[in-house]
């Protein structure tokens, strides 16, 4: 009896040593060769400065900071008071030039129909001088008229050039004073929140000064940094998971768009000892544009958060070593609980 126990209790004990050794050299392979690989970040977007294009007075903000805007929404109206008579003005001019230019066209017919008649008197001296039937006196006379006739109506077709080119300038003048009108009404180019409101109502902006802070929420990314082993094996494109603190049961999908070439040493948000002794490279994953633009309500900057890299492209999720890369669920509701906080 005490013999088999022992034997029992050597094949226990050989199983166990068999499955520590097999799980320490998975562990080991996996360590060497890991399919998934994480990094600490949080989330941030492109920050847009709204300027204005021309130095003048703020007449009118129609947002406030924290507002959702969407392509197209009005944010800023700059006076536009001496823009308007400019623009009056050389409405008035360009009907001048017009009237000007119809008057060089009439110049023209006179100047035609004289040098018609000019022109017969001249063929008609012309014959008779061959014939003696008249003198020299109004031969040259004639040809004299007729070659005067031909200069002033190419003077009247340059007067015509002139008149057409007056009115195209003053036309494009018009065209640049509509642009600055148009202009002075900043509406904003991207979809994003109002992050600050550097400029207020009766303030005068400078050429090109800000109005405000625009964060754009189509260009939403977590960056984190990863060790040069791990770096070395990520790919532009490569598929990430990221995984919030407001929302830890809803993983949302990623790529990795940006790897920098140049590494590091570990910055002071990678906290673990071992990581501080490596040199990092700084990479950014980007969450699709188009999902963004879906639910920009719920899109909060500075949140923090996980990403999970795949390194190996034949890999499957479901092999991730976090759980809730398994089993996701719907995605939050915007509700005053779980709304994401900036």
């Amino acid at each position: 009896m005490k013999k088999a126990l022992i034997v029992v209790a050597v094949v226990a004990a050989v199983a166990g040593i068999g499955w520590y050794l097999y799980h320490e050299y998975r562990v080991n392979q996996e360590l060497e060769h890991p399919k998934f690989y994480s990094g600490n970040g949080r989330l941030e977007a492109t920050e847009v400065y709204v300027s204005s294009k021309l130095a003048g007075r703020i007449e009118k903000v129609m947002v406030k900071e924290g507002d959702l805007v969407r392509i197209g929404d009005k944010l800023v109206q700059m006076q536009t008071d001496t823009l308007e008579a400019q623009r009056d003005a050389t409405k008035a001019q360009i009907k001048v030039s017009e009237g000007e230019l119809e008057m060089a066209k009439a110049t023209v017919k006179q100047k035609e129909a004289a040098l018609h008649g000019a022109e017969l008197e001249y063929e008609r001296q012309k014959q008779m001088i061959a014939n003696n039937a008249t003198s020299q006196q109004h031969f040259d006379n004639a040809e004299t008229a007729y070659k005067s006739a031909i200069a002033n109506l190419e003077y009247a077709k340059a007067n015509i050039i002139t008149a057409e080119g007056q009115v195209e300038k003053q036309k494009a003048e018009l065209k640049r004073i509509e642009a600055d009108i148009d202009d002075s009404l900043l509406v904003a180019t991207r979809e994003g929140r109002i992050q600050y409101l550097l400029a207020h109502e009766g303030e005068v902006l400078a050429a090109g000064g800000r109005a405000m802070n625009l964060v754009d929420l189509t260009d939403v990314y977590l960056t984190f940094f990863l060790p040069t082993a791990i770096a070395g094996k990520v790919k532009i494109g490569s598929e990430v998971k990221l995984i919030f603190d407001a929302a830890p049961n809803y993983p949302i999908d990623a790529k990795v768009t940006f790897i920098d070439p140049v590494a590091q040493f570990t910055p002071k948000s990678v906290e673990t000892q071992v990581e501080r002794e490596k040199l990092m490279f700084r990479v950014k994953a980007s969450i699709d544009a188009k999902l963004l633009s879906k639910h920009l309500e719920l899109v909060k900057t500075g949140v923090p958060g996980v990403a999970w890299v795949k390194l190996d492209p034949n890999a499957n999720w479901t092999e991730a070593p976090v759980k809730v890369l398994r089993e996701p669920v719907a995605p939050p509701q915007q509700t005053t609980e779980n709304k994401v906080r900036k």
